[in-house]
């Protein structure tokens, strides 16, 4: 049997009906981004500790600057020459060398650098490290939020189960 057709309108205001829940967590995606913050201001209120802390950890976040992952390490290496004074004991090694290693598609990848170069490699390298402890902060404090809030919504009503669901079979006749 064929429905009616509905108008517009009321199409429009079952979809909204129906959506209404989801609207109060979304807002229109279609027309806008919603940044955490704006989330976090119109729904339920976060404490204002931990606003406040992922606020100034966005801040910290904006002045990282350039940055490196990897480790730079200062070696010194025996060349194994027999008559060099890197094979005599206590050996005197050649160095040092300034090196930088990283994986790059889970392959080791070392590079060489000047003294120069490897001063201005450290402070890149600090900036990633920076940078991981920043992210890891604002992911736990996320966390805390999220779970605040996803605690403060109701839980949908569950169906109620029939024996097919639960696997129960109807005797047999």
């Amino acid at each position: 049997m064929l429905r009616p057709r509905r108008s517009r309108r009321t199409v429009e205001a079952t979809i909204r009906e129906k959506n209404q829940h989801s609207r109060s967590l979304t807002g229109n995606i279609s027309n806008s981004i919603i940044t955490v913050d704006e989330f976090l201001s119109r729904s339920m209120p976060m404490k204002t500790d931990l606003q406040q802390n992922y606020q100034q950890l966005q801040r910290a976040l904006s002045q990282v600057g350039y940055f490196r992952r990897g480790t730079l390490l200062k070696r010194f290496m025996a060349c194994g020459k027999p008559g060099c004074a890197c094979q005599a004991s206590p050996p005197r090694l050649h160095g040092p060398y300034y090196q930088w290693t990283r994986k790059i598609g889970g392959k080791t990848v070392t590079v060489f650098f000047t003294r120069e170069q490897a001063e201005l490699l450290a402070g890149w390298i600090a900036s990633g490290r920076q940078l991981n402890r920043i992210i890891a902060q604002m992911e736990r404090l996320s966390l805390r939020a999220t779970d605040r809030l996803l605690k403060k919504l109701p839980f949908p009503a569950r169906k109620k189960s029939t024996a097919r669901a639960r696997g129960k079979r109807a005797p047999d006749s």
